[in-house]
């Protein structure tokens, strides 16, 4: 199981460029389309993925259960489709995500800014002024995205295996150089690592889930971490009787594997719903 993800800027074919990758490696294709229809299966309205969609939250909505919501079933969403096999991502901070995974390309495409203009102005039929706007609304939007749900600078090269200039490179080549990386990579014990750590990442999600969504249990920045057999929660309560109730809940989605809490006990904690 191997994992390529495509962060681009707007105008740097990433979508195309993503496509043809997948094409090249017979990987499946999970863009924005694919990760909204799983997301609104697990009931999310569509106006809260369009309000944090590759989007900085305004002050007020950073305040919001439904920033946590969206954060929650955007990785619960990308884990499943992950789960089903190879794949190229396109954007939603994947990279991130997928950061330490063995077997991950992250890619990044960028391109000149008049190229950019020019085909921004072909798709949406505007002038240099309005192209402009778009572009650089674009551009905000991504990088406060990515500064506040995942601390990262979008445009770091240092945050990406490869950093490709699409106003040189187009989709067919920027596939071709993926391709020849994917040898060195994804060897068969990446690929066996990888799908030992997303079976983890995934069980991390099922608890995490079982905790706040089904148990309601109100334990506050609550994270979970799977190490093997070996499952540690972390966050802030309230009361012991929280943390008992966490781990106890813990334990029924983790079976056989040992819990642990890191959970912190602060009275009289309370946050702004």
């Amino acid at each position: 199981m191997a994992i390529i993800t495509v962060s681009r800027e707007l105008a740097a074919l990433g979508d195309e460029t993503a496509r043809e990758i997948a094409k090249q490696l017979n990987f499946r294709l999970i863009d924005k389309d694919t990760l909204e229809e799983r997301i609104k299966s697990y009931g999310i309205e569509g106006r809260k993925l369009t309000k944090y969609d590759e989007r900085k939250p305004t002050f007020l909505a950073s305040l919001s259960q439904d920033r946590d919501d969206y954060l929650h079933f955007l990785k619960t969403a990308i884990f499943a489709e992950a789960g089903q096999g190879s794949c190229v991502f396109v954007g939603r901070g994947t990279e991130v995500i997928f950061r330490n995974m063995p077997a991950h390309i992250s890619m990044f495409l960028a391109a000149p800014l008049e190229i950019r203009l020019e085909r921004v102005k072909s798709y949406f039929h505007c002038d240099d002024r309005r192209a402009k706007q778009i572009i650089e609304r674009s551009d905000q939007d991504r990088t406060g995205f990515h500064r506040y749900f995942f601390d990262i600078e979008w445009r770091d090269p240092g945050n990406y295996h490869l950093s490709l200039n699409t106003g040189i490179f187009h989709p067919a080549a920027c596939a071709g150089i993926v391709a020849q990386v994917r040898a060195k990579i994804f060897t068969a014990e990446a690929e066996e690592q990888n799908a030992a750590r997303l079976k983890e990442m995934i069980l991390e999600q099922g608890i995490k889930h079982h905790i706040m969504y089904e148990k309601e249990i109100p334990i506050h920045f609550l994270e979970t971490a799977v190490s093997g057999d070996i499952v540690t929660l972390y966050g802030v309560a309230n009361s012991q009787a929280l943390v008992d109730a966490a781990a106890n809940a813990a334990q029924e989605v983790a079976g056989s594997a040992t819990v642990h809490s890191e959970i912190q006990i602060v009275r009289e904690y309370s946050v702004i719903p």
